[in-house]
């Protein structure tokens, strides 16, 4: 998700409340204690020089004070501000959490709540990095049944 749609759907709601991958709710006392802008500069196995950014939220919990709360509104300041200071882009926000270790999710918005959601690892330069590439198999009856390569389509 990008920013202004994060900030687009504070707008929207009455409360904050972020669930796990897993649908467990976080407790309503989490919030997000820093915004900031990260860039990865890094060189990828196949040679080629990267630059990512993203938009870093962080979430944390106070073990003892159970009635803090981050309403809409503020957080909705608290970004605001991040953007003027920090000249943040309208990029995807990442969202670090601690569970056992700390976690990077993605966030989403289901229209009531934020998802995190499961980031994977990838091999950017799998053509130069030696890794096969791996065909999808694809019945041919599945792809008439789309209709996508019937005789008359000219997709033969």
């Amino acid at each position: 998700m990008k920013l202004s749609k994060f900030k687009n759907a504070l707008k929207t709601i009455q409360r904050v409340s972020f669930r796990l991958p897993d649908g467990e709710f976080l407790e309503a006392h989490t919030h997000i204690t820093e915004v900031g802008m990260l860039r990865k500069q890094f060189v990828d196995c196949g040679g080629v020089v990267r630059t990512e950014t993203k938009v870093g939220f962080q979430l944390w919990k106070d073990d003892y004070d159970l009635e803090h709360r981050l309403y809409p509104e503020k957080l909705l300041h608290i970004i605001e501000l991040s953007e003027e200071q920090l000249t943040i882009l309208d990029e995807e926000i990442e969202v670090e959490y601690q569970s056992e270790t700390i976690g990077k999710y993605g966030v989403e918005f289901n229209g009531f709540e934020f998802v995190l959601t499961n980031k994977t690892t990838a091999c950017l330069a799998e053509d130069n990095c030696g890794i096969p590439v791996v065909k999808k198999k694809v019945n041919l009856s599945e792809i008439q049944n789309e209709g996508s390569c019937s005789p008359n389509s000219g997709c033969c």
